[in-house]
């Protein structure tokens, strides 16, 4: 009974193979519809993962425990920043805080051996280098001692823009900023784009906090960058930032920002871009299901007096429909698996271009595959019940 079972249904998808050869370029063109929707579906489900994961990976290079404090003006705030913060006090009343970096952003011409850059002119302390993971290749960064010094950390584009290839910046050079003569001491590596740090490192020069009175007249605290110890909770912890911090900065207001709640807030988003694009695969995907249904029609057209002679010597309904519902989804099933091949490539070749690292999406392929699957299955289903339905006698009246 088996056997005559694998017959019959080797049978039948020899019999779907032949008729699709037969059918020529309409096939070849229902079969590109196919391909078409389904690499769509998988390279956009792939292309909206690839682009959560380089998105969230930007936080995570600048690390989930570091807490960001910035001070919105406000109208009825009289009381100016101070030009340093009391990091003793807020470090007594937030001791899971290992590393508080208050400091003062402003902006400048950098001047080396008569090139210019425009600068961030960042003022730092010391622990600025911990809380946000400063690397220097070449020299050092700078330390308590250093406050009352002129000296300078350079950022790696600054360092490339002010340096040439016979002659670049290092360490022991001095470079000018108004009337100043800063020593540089440091130069730092290449750092990746922070998003929740309101500095760029690598458009940066750092100078010593307490001097910074030397570029601007009245210097005012821009942000507290702080890092936290490991497996605190840190909406907790930022909930007593923000108080110790209105206790210290009296008449401030603090906003201090949480970077998983940006994470999770990311994430959400996009995941809604992901759901718009596997729509618009979709829709693709669809077109290319009305193609196979029009081949079908077509085909069953065609096939009236074979689908007569059929009936006439036995076939029952449900073989005819079988026959031509088979056709259907094998002509699915070569588009399905071509199209998932091509949509991996497009959006391996779409990451690289990016610059991003590619990875494959679990989901991709389960979902790109079988809901091409049942596109067939659903088009091909009117074709395949409007050809069992048909009367032999009319069937083979059909010349």
């Amino acid at each position: 009974m088996s056997l005559k079972v694998e017959q019959s249904a080797s049978q039948l998808l020899h019999e779907a193979f032949v008729s699709l050869r037969t059918l020529g370029k309409r096939s070849i063109l229902a079969l590109l519809g196919i391909v078409i929707g389904s690499s769509s579906v998988v390279a956009l489900i792939n292309i909206g993962h690839n682009a959560a994961e380089d998105a969230a990976a930007i936080f995570k290079d600048m690390g989930t425990d570091t807490l960001v404090a910035r001070f919105p003006a406000s109208g009825d705030a009289r009381t100016p920043m101070p030009e340093t913060l009391d990091t003793p006090a807020l470090k007594h009343a937030v001791p899971s805080l290992i590393s508080i970096a208050p400091i003062v952003l402003l902006s400048g011409p950098v001047v080396f051996n008569g090139r210019t850059a425009n600068a961030s002119l960042v003022g730092a302390t010391s622990e600025l280098a911990s809380a946000m993971r400063l690397q220097l290749p070449a020299g050092r960064f700078l330390s308590d001692f250093d406050q009352g010094e002129t000296y300078a950390v350079v950022g790696h584009q600054i360092a490339q823009t002010l340096g040439t290839a016979d002659e670049p910046l290092k360490p022991g050079d001095r470079i000018r900023i108004n009337d100043y003569l800063f020593l540089v001491i440091g130069i730092l590596q290449n750092q990746p784009g922070a998003v929740l740090v309101p500095v760029q490192a690598n458009d940066s020069v750092f100078l010593p906090l307490h001097g910074m009175r030397r570029i601007f007249a009245a210097p005012q605290i821009s942000n507290v960058i702080t890092r936290v110890q490991a497996g605190q909770d840190m909406e907790q912890v930022a909930s007593a930032m923000t108080q110790a911090l209105k206790t210290i900065l009296r008449g401030q207001d603090v906003e201090v920002q949480v970077p998983q709640q940006m994470i999770d807030g990311m994430t959400r988003q996009s995941r809604t871009f992901g759901y718009l694009l596997m729509a618009l695969g979709g829709i693709s995907l669809v077109g290319g299901g009305v193609g196979v249904m029009n081949v079908m029609l077509m085909n069953v057209s065609e096939r009236r007096r074979e689908i007569g002679i059929r009936m006439a010597l036995g076939a029952r309904q449900r073989d005819i429909r079988n026959l031509f519902l088979l056709e259907a989804v094998t002509l699915t099933a070569v588009g399905a698996l071509s199209g998932a091949v091509l949509g991996v490539a497009s959006a391996f070749i779409y990451a690289r271009m990016s610059g991003w690292h590619f990875s494959l999406a679990a989901s991709s392929l389960p979902l790109g595959i079988g809901s091409t699957l049942l596109v067939g299955l659903f088009f091909g289903l009117y074709p395949a019940v409007s050809a069992s339905r048909l009367q032999p006698v009319e069937a083979l009246r059909d010349e």
